[in-house]
């Protein structure tokens, strides 16, 4: 099986390293041409919570080979059509990909490559990129989990090419409800990454500012309402109802979502979020992979979602330095 991770930032390398660890070759691919160069001459290194170096393959994407069975997409939700269509070209005749990506990417990569040929990750680990060459495991190694699945829920030999992988570094789960999956990892990642990057605030600094909580309680109800509008049910995040943070119908069970909002996320309370890390290292944010596919997928069912749109528009005012993350950025909201 000829497999290729392409996005081998932080996540990508270590699990290039932990399958290099098991025998499987895997082509690690990545734009950073210094991470590439570090990867060729010494290995990856893998620090934190462990610590081990290892040979691994790496290419930049211009020196990437034909004729993979199975590319697993690491990248940022930023230009991703275009990075699709560079990897179509790459897949073997039966070739699959498998995002890891934030958001709804199975549907835009569907639209490409066809639904047979699309697959999805969900990764229950962390990893912070360090230097060219090192990264820093931040979870420890019984966080190792994956759970795959396919927009229409069926099992095929893609599935089980995707076990055999990613089982060689952890735990793999097939998703019985895998787009549900997606629809509960997007409610938490379009209102609390989102805010967080409007503030400059932690999880837990969002869920203290009622300002703040209010306008991540209106992103949950609009991601609710389209995806009920789609007829999609939310899938249990470990095992909870996350439809309960946000699905309510009358001022009381409103207030009731309110309050239990820090409750649900006080596991998460230290918690930074990626769009605000990537502004904070001058970088453009994945704003219009995860929000962004919120308010398409609104406008498909016809749902309106004035409070995500909100949103995006002042997360692009501060990509662009007009401003910058503040609670006082709160006061943009008309509600």
């Amino acid at each position: 099986m000829k497999v290729a991770i392409y996005g081998a930032g932080s996540l990508g390398t270590v699990l290039g390293a932990y399958l290099a660890k098991s025998g499987m070759r895997a082509d690690l691919i990545s734009r950073n041409k210094a991470h590439i160069e570090a990867l060729r001459k010494d290995g990856a290194h893998i620090t934190g919570k462990v610590d081990f170096r290892i040979p691994v393959s790496a290419f930049l994407p211009s020196e990437m080979p034909d004729d993979y069975d199975v590319i697993i997409l690491m990248t940022k939700g930023i230009g991703e059509e275009e990075t699709v269509r560079f990897l179509s070209d790459k897949l073997s005749d039966n070739g699959i990909i498998c995002t890891c990506q934030n958001g709804l990417p199975e549907l835009v990569i569907a639209e490409i490559i066809g639904e047979k040929k699309t697959y999805g990750c969900t990764i229950g680990w962390g990893a912070t990129y360090l230097s060219p060459g090192t990264v820093e495991l931040t979870s420890g190694e019984d966080t190792f989990t994956f759970t795959i699945g396919k927009l229409n829920n069926t099992r095929d030999e893609g599935l089980q090419r995707l076990r055999e992988v990613f089982s060689r570094m952890g735990e793999v789960e097939i998703a019985e409800d895998f787009l549900g999956a997606r629809w509960s990892k997007l409610l938490i990642n379009a209102s609390f990454s989102a805010v967080s990057a409007v503030t400059g605030l932690s999880f837990g600094g969002v869920c203290g500012n009622l300002k703040a909580r209010r306008i991540v309680q209106l992103i949950m109800k609009e991601c609710v309402d389209v995806a009920h509008g789609k007829g999609i049910s939310f899938a249990p995040m470990q095992g909870k109802n996350i439809e309960i943070l946000a699905s309510y119908s009358s001022l009381p069970k409103r207030l009731f979502c309110f309050m239990i909002i820090p409750f649900a996320m006080r596991k998460h309370r230290a918690l930074k979020s990626s769009m605000l890390q990537d502004i904070e290292k001058g970088k453009l944010t994945e704003i219009d992979a995860i929000d962004g596919a919120l308010s398409r997928e609104g406008r498909k069912a016809g749902v309106p979602t004035p409070v995500t749109d909100r949103t995006i528009e002042i997360v692009h005012m501060i990509e662009r330095g007009e401003i910058r993350p503040s609670p006082h950025n709160l006061m943009l909201y008309n509600k």
